[in-house]
């Protein structure tokens, strides 16, 4: 009997986490397929899930946040950084998870050393809680900027670091400079979170945005004399560590940033 796996969103369409999950589960020879849903709301996918006996979700925007409350258990990390993108069966339970930032800090470790440096974290949503935690949890020093001050001072005092508004930008300066908005993204890629002139005060320019896997904050920051690296390693390390969780097996990493670096270059 195959196991359905699911990715619940809006939207979802350009999304290639299906591509990913499905041509890993094809290699590692898991009768299994994930599909894409569009929900009207979390809790019609929560329904679907219990009722459909689907084996695992991933959850993404704009449901990270409100699917916790209709989990029956949320894993601790997931709790403190206030968002699910990842749902288990256990013991009969729909249990919450955040893989995003395993797949973050484990992407990141395998460019540079996290401890005593100084990320700039541009952004306060989501993605931003889940980088932020992974920072503070290696030793980073995390700084955080966003376009609405209120936003970024509540998020400041919660994960106990400093921030700046978005004015104060200009004198920013760090061993790291990550985008965790979506500014950029596909197919508004002629946009950028920053002006140029700022990157060449940062050694190392991340964004998380995965889609083009060079976007114009990127290419901005490698005429500036940059390091650059993509969101494509987070993108499948945080599909691998869904993976692990929802059959106990190890992922094909090759496989699967593979097939999605290919169909990115198709395009």
């Amino acid at each position: 009997m195959k196991t359905i796996y699911a990715l619940f969103g809006n939207p979802v369409a350009h999304s290639l986490s299906p591509l990913m999950h499905n041509a890993a589960y094809a290699h590692m020879g898991i009768n299994a397929r994930y599909m894409a849903f569009c929900p009207r709301d979390i809790k019609e996918a929560i329904r679907l899930i219990r009722e459909e006996d689907i084996g695992g979700a991933s959850v993404t925007i704009p449901f990270k946040v409100e699917v916790m409350k209709y989990l029956d258990r949320v894993e601790e990390s997931a709790k403190a950084i206030g968002a699910v993108n990842t749902v288990c069966r256990k013991d009969g339970m729909l249990v919450g998870h955040n893989t995003d930032w395993q797949g973050f800090i484990a992407d990141l470790k395998m460019h540079t050393d996290i401890e005593g440096r100084k990320f700039v974290v541009l952004g306060a949503g989501g993605a931003a809680r889940a980088v932020l935690y992974g920072l503070l949890r290696e030793g980073g020093l995390p700084v955080i900027v966003n376009r609405t001050a209120e936003k970024a001072a509540a998020l400041a005092e919660e994960f106990g670091c400093p921030c700046l508004s978005i004015d104060e930008m200009a004198d920013a300066e760090g061993d790291c400079l990550i985008n965790v908005t979506s500014v950029g993204m596909f197919p508004g890629i002629d946009a950028s979170p920053v002006q140029r002139e700022v990157l060449a005060r940062f050694r190392r320019v991340i964004d998380v945005v995965y889609n083009p896997i060079k976007t114009k904050l990127l290419q901005d920051a490698e005429s500036s004399g940059c390091i650059i690296h993509s969101g494509l390693g987070m993108f499948v390390r945080q599909g691998a560590e869904q993976i692990r969780l929802w059959t106990g097996l190890e992922p094909p990493l090759a496989i699967m940033k593979n097939i999605v670096l290919a169909r990115l270059t198709e395009r």
